[in-house]
């Protein structure tokens, strides 16, 4: 993998060239970047492009270093840790039952029954699996009554609806009338998650955010701007990491 170096820092980058881009773009993560090219790019438009933007990309890897030092980390899935879950951290209760498989629910709190027979390391692995796809059919029924709530009163008629984990985006909406979600909104409050759905819905009619969209937008959800910006600030909530216990 390349590396960009930035006075004292080196950034890894992923280099990719598309016959569908039309000029050069930067997605930013927390410990590498990529950048997308016009096929035909040359090198030195390369780095151009590069030198262009080191200010930037040094700026907003850092800041995303920071949000991800702060962003919940999980040791063990016992009774008494906590992941986030509509923008509060919640609590999970971990009880043992004669079953074959991992079960979860929800009341004031997470609810997961695992099979008394498994060992500790094999439950974490099972339990994160198990409360994953939990969250991403909740964060899938949300969206669907959301799209119910906003869609056909404002002549929004998505194709269908897709959770997916995207590195580097919230939502998308496809030309197929697709919206597409990340699945990691389900940790956000619920009217972030219904700002984000509206926000793809309102893409199929307009598919740039130019002022007519902004304004289908504040039509539907007057207060956007305040669920944007929570979203914005909060993005390190949104998810947890899982870390290995200190021996």
């Amino acid at each position: 993998m390349p590396v960009f170096r930035i006075g004292e820092r080196e950034i890894e980058y992923t280099l990719r060239r598309s016959t569908k881009a039309k000029k050069a773009s930067l997605s930013i993560t927390p410990k590498s970047f990529e950048l997308l090219v016009p096929e035909a790019t040359t090198e030195n438009q390369i780095d151009a492009v590069l030198q262009r933007r080191r200010a930037w990309i040094l700026q907003t890897v850092t800041h995303m270093q920071e949000r991800a030092k702060a962003q919940t980390r999980v040791c063990q899935f016992v009774t008494g840790a906590k992941i986030p879950y509509r923008g509060r951290m919640t609590r999970m209760t971990i009880e043992p039952f004669d079953g074959s498989l991992v079960e979860v629910s929800f009341h004031n709190g997470f609810q997961i029954r695992k099979p008394e027979a498994l060992s500790p390391g094999s439950a974490d692995a099972l339990i994160e699996v198990a409360l994953r796809l939990w969250l991403k059919r909740r964060v899938r029924d949300d969206a669907k009554v959301f799209v119910r709530r906003h869609g056909e009163p404002n002549g929004l008629k998505p194709c269908g609806i897709q959770i997916k984990e995207q590195k580097h985006m919230w939502g998308s909406c496809g030309q197929d009338k697709q919206i597409n979600l990340n699945w990691h909104l389900i940790f956000a409050p619920k009217p972030v998650l219904e700002y984000a759905v509206v926000h793809e819905m309102c893409h199929l009619k307009h598919r740039n955010h130019a002022p007519e969209f902004w304004t289908l937008v504040g039509q539907i959800l007057p207060d956007w701007e305040e669920r944007k910006g929570w979203l914005d600030e909060n993005e390190h909530m949104l998810g947890w990491e899982r870390v290995e216990p200190f021996a």
